[in-house]
């Protein structure tokens, strides 16, 4: 096989290969190597590589399933993961220069289970600053470039994860996701990226940005390696006070076979907000209604639903105040630590009285409460992922927020509700469009067979920019 096909593997077709000793892990840790050391020095995915120790992991992953000792369908599959996420020994940025020398004696809790499903581990991926940001446009390190137009942005603030699936640099990543994360950079670098619901996966061992709505979850070429990512991170952590004891499923079980129906699955559309011509693009309206389409044809029957506004429920002051908390002590007595955008963002937070707090608080149950309503009406909300196309690196401020490029995300986090996007088409710019797909709480298995489904009938998820 050639090797740039090799790379481009999804995770269910390499392990495939893997168990039945047609393909090794050294051979996928070697492919993805190559392409990154050719040409990750322009495209900036990587922040930390960790390629020697990733090629003595295959060895010994090669060697284990040699052995017979398989272990799962993650087993010898390598991975790079965002640069946010605690590694032992491995330095962990989270996109802060002046945080470079912190060295963790422990992983976060997800690397940790990774590791035990037998995943080979790469390095660390770019990231906004402190994750604090939707374009990854970066103050400090070099910015991550789309890898389908590279002057434009992978969004953020999960962008290296973004770029180095698209670029064929791992096979899976994980990302963090408060307004956004995961899937803005699915939707602009042609992946796919799930939040899952707030406390499915542990968020111990991640530095963080918003307590209450900090979501860790799977970035990968497809809904199907999204569903076997999700099976070795999900559960229970009684270490982490925002996890919840409620038992996982078997995600890639519940994706339905290669032939899957949707009959009976019902999809409200918000036609208000999501698709308001003055503030979405019309490309991307034109690729999601068509995405509609081919979910009608696989069974879904698909209805329009109102929506609470978004913008009165979304109160940014529990996002300000919350991670004003965590940044506290370092704006006060290291405040060169962020550069000055995340510095006015926090002293900004820092300023919310504890009325405006609770405020906030109580519009976030109150939205809770009504879309609760509305999912007991349809099984699923479907809306475009984001509502224009990436912008231009040259157009955005270092270290700036993003702007309207969270418009259609940030809702689904102040609700804490499963959420997937997947790749649905092309603009006329050439540029990827994505397609964003809401659940009820728990209920990822349907979240991931309804993307699946969708996925089977097309074809966008496999296509490849040109590097």
């Amino acid at each position: 096989m050639d090797i740039n096909d090799l790379a481009y593997l999804s995770i269910a077709e390499a392990s495939a290969l893997v168990a039945k000793r047609v393909v090794s892990p050294t051979e996928l840790t070697d492919a993805v190597i190559a392409r990154a050391e050719a040409l990750d020095d322009n495209l900036h995915a990587y922040l930390t590589r960790t390629f020697e120790t990733a090629r003595e992991e295959a060895k010994e992953a090669t060697e284990e399933i040699s052995g017979g000792r398989y272990r799962g369908p993650l087993h010898g599959i390598p991975f790079a993961i965002k640069d946010i996420y605690e590694t032992a020994g491995v330095e962990t940025t989270a996109g802060s220069k002046l945080h470079t020398r912190n060295i963790p004696t422990a992983d976060a809790h997800a690397i940790v289970l990774l590791k035990q499903a037998g995943a080979v581990m790469l390095g660390k991926l770019n990231l906004h600053e402190w994750a604090m940001g939707g374009t990854n446009v970066n103050y400090f390190f070099p910015t991550p470039k789309n890898p389908w137009d590279q002057a434009r942005i992978t969004g953020g603030s999960s962008g290296g994860s973004g770029l180095a699936l698209a670029a064929g640099f791992c096979y899976g990543s994980l990302g963090t996701d408060t307004r956004g994360s995961i899937r803005m950079p699915a939707s602009i670098c042609g992946i796919t990226g799930l939040k899952p619901t707030y406390g499915r996966v542990s968020i111990r061992g991640i530095i963080p940005l918003v307590w209450s709505l900090d979501h860790a979850g799977p970035m990968a070429r497809s809904a199907e390696d999204c569903a076997l990512i999700l099976n070795a991170i999900a559960g229970y952590d009684p270490e982490d006070p925002t996890s919840v004891d409620v038992p996982a499923d078997d995600y890639a079980a519940s994706l339905g076979g290669s032939s899957p129906s949707l009959d009976g699955i019902r999809i409200g559309v918000p036609r208000d907000f999501f698709f308001d011509a003055s503030e979405v693009d019309a490309d991307i309206l034109r690729a999601v209604e068509d995405a509609i389409d081919v979910l009608r044809k696989l069974g879904a029957e698909v209805r329009n639903i109102d929506f609470p506004d978004p913008v009165y429920h979304q109160d940014n002051q529990l996002f300000g105040a919350e991670s004003a908390a965590y940044h506290e002590e370092r704006l006060r007595d290291r405040p060169e630590e962020l550069s000055t955008l995340p510095r006015e963002r926090v002293a900004t937070g820092a300023a919310v009285s504890g009325m405006d707090y609770a405020r906030a608080r109580w519009r976030q149950l109150e939205f809770k409460q009504k879309v609760a309503a509305i999912l007991r009406g349809v099984d699923l909300i479907l809306t475009p992922t984001a509502p224009v196309p990436p912008l231009k690196i040259a157009d955005v401020e270092p270290g700036g927020p993003g702007g309207i490029m969270s418009r259609h995300t940030a809702p689904f986090n102040i609700l804490h509700l499963p959420t997937i996007s997947v790749p649905c088409g092309f603009g006329s710019d050439g540029l990827p469009i994505g397609l964003q797909l809401a659940g009820r709480w728990w209920e990822e298995g349907l979240v991931l067979r309804t993307a699946h489904a969708y996925q089977q009938a097309t074809d966008w998820h496999r296509r490849r920019p040109q590097l």
